[in-house]
């Protein structure tokens, strides 16, 4: 009875751990509004709202980062705004915060811009290296709602991914199956064969 009364506590205690350490992703694409979307979509425009949730969120600094991968190595990491280096003005206020991702393509370059709840990012530009329409704003939630991620061991969390599609040998193209397979993303451009694409991440501190 002691031993089965032990282990009840241990499981329960381990899931209380858990929920603890775990933040829970959602998200909103484009507008609502469908005339709206279909000029974002004229222009090359896109826009992808983030939504976290999590017990240990407040009070935690976060640092937004972009991975550029070059014939399937990481050739540079930018970070894009860190909140950590400006005092306890930016600490998360709550244990909700959402982050808005704008993206922008136009002839050898992606325009890209990060807004907070407190604060936004520089607008900044990077070079690409395929033509512009061939890239695509994809995240990795697939067919499901939500995304769980434990935060306890202060890992890079990867939330969106700007790519060029996998061309199979028939010629057809696909970027669903590489931003919805088991891949891990600094893997997609050796598994792939894609030649130049970005991940967007996080880092909660």
């Amino acid at each position: 009875m002691k031993l089965k009364t032990a282990l009840l506590f241990a499981l329960l205690f381990s899931n209380f751990i858990f929920s603890q350490n775990t933040i829970k992703l959602t998200a909103n694409y484009g507008s609502e509004n469908n005339d709206i979307q279909n000029l974002l979509d004229f222009d090359d425009i896109y826009i992808e709202q983030l939504h976290f949730e999590g017990e240990n969120l407040k009070g935690k600094h976060y640092e937004i980062s972009l991975q550029e991968f070059t014939k399937g190595k990481l050739t540079h990491t930018y970070s894009l705004f860190d909140t950590y280096g400006n005092n306890d003005y930016f600490k998360l206020k709550s244990n909700k915060e959402s982050l808005k991702f704008f993206f922008k393509t136009t002839d050898k370059k992606v325009k890209i811009y990060v807004q907070g709840t407190q604060l936004g990012s520089k607008t900044v530009y990077f070079k690409l290296k395929s033509p512009f329409e061939d890239y695509a704003l994809k995240d990795f939630f697939g067919s499901k709602k939500e995304l769980n991620f434990d935060i306890s061991n202060n890992q890079e969390i990867p939330l969106l991914a700007l790519i060029t599609p996998t061309i199979h040998k028939d010629g057809s193209s696909s970027y669903c199956e590489v931003a919805q397979s088991d891949i891990k993303p600094e893997n997609f451009g050796t598994h792939f064969k894609i030649p130049h694409y970005f991940i967007i991440t996080i880092k909660l501190k």
